[in-house]
């Protein structure tokens, strides 16, 4: 295992931006741990910065950067030897903050709630990392769990140039506040070399994000790679100490719902051995469907199983 450091710069970010044909910013093998620093937000929703740290690489980056996507992503990394058809495991072995403060949004016409708001709601929110807290405006001591909103791959090459807003099959805007410290996200390969990009920082999040955003704020995260030459499914995964889930992405929040169950009837039965309608009774009775998000064009849905009854049948 070799370690890397990966910074926040115009040479390694992309605002907003996945695609095929966007150069490494930088090359590891397989079961190298990576070190990576993002940032996050615009320059309209910087705090004072006498009161607050900013990232001092933010400025330069909103100055040599246009935005593509409302996302600020580190990346892209590449994985040598990966190729069409694997899954990258990102096992996700640590993320901290970077700075002292996040920021939440609403936005008019975007969001859960899409026309209740004519103006935008800008609210800085402090952050310690000392007592692992978030200050809400009212008073509020709200526990912090970081993670990256956005986690993803290159796409197919046809696909040229997505907008980091919406979820797809090599992941991107999940938004799931399950992969935090300790959890595993394996992610469909599209390309050579998988080209791994990362940001998005959440400091805590709601299932739903209803309003969309959470507290976002800087974050640096470190992971293991590992890739997996054949692994028997095309969507994303991952995996918790405790659970395995899938994951549905579709604006129809109900064919989210059927993505992630049929995504785990595939599983139970690859791992556990059971049968399709066994699978589905199992799912019924054991299985959780969270609603993942609700405000990415694509809305999610994930399935938690506990791992206990992935016990290989008989």
């Amino acid at each position: 295992m070799t370690d890397h450091h990966l910074t926040a710069s115009p040479d390694t970010c992309q605002w907003g931006l996945f695609a095929a044909d966007v150069p490494p910013a930088l090359t590891v093998k397989s079961g190298d741990r990576v070190t990576i620093e993002t940032v996050s937000g615009t320059a309209e929703v910087l705090p004072d910065p006498s009161k607050f740290h900013i990232p001092p690489e933010l400025a330069e980056i909103h100055g040599a950067l246009k935005p593509f996507g409302p996302h600020i992503l580190t990346g892209p990394v590449a994985v040598e030897d990966a190729k069409p058809g694997m899954v990258l495991a990102v096992h996700i072995e640590e993320v901290k903050l970077r700075q002292d403060w996040g920021f939440n949004l609403i936005i008019p016409k975007k969001g859960t709630l899409p026309h209740d708001y004519d103006e935008v709601i800008l609210n800085n929110i402090p952050l310690d990392a000392e007592t692992m807290t978030a200050t809400m405006p009212w008073g509020l001591k709200l526990p912090l769990k970081p993670f990256f909103g956005v986690m993803g791959l290159a796409p197919p090459a046809g696909w040229g140039k997505l907008t980091s807003v919406a979820p797809e099959s090599f992941g991107g805007n999940l938004d799931n506040k399950e992969l935090v410290t300790g959890t595993t996200l394996y992610l469909p390969v599209h390309t050579e070399g998988a080209m791994f990009s990362c940001g998005d920082g959440h400091g805590a999040q709601g299932d739903g994000e209803v309003c969309i955003t959470a507290i976002e704020t800087a974050l640096e995260g470190t992971f293991t790679f590992e890739l997996i030459e054949e692994p028997g499914f095309t969507y994303p995964r991952a995996e918790t100490p405790d659970h395995y889930i899938t994951m549905g992405m579709d604006p129809d929040l109900d064919q989210c719902s059927v993505m992630a169950l049929r995504e785990m009837i595939d599983w139970l039965g690859a791992k556990a051995g059971l049968s399709h309608a066994e699978a589905y009774m199992l799912c019924s009775l054991a299985g959780d469907l969270h609603v993942t998000q609700t405000v990415n064009v694509n809305k999610g849905v994930h399935m938690m199983m506990p791992k206990t009854h992935f016990a290989p049948k008989g």
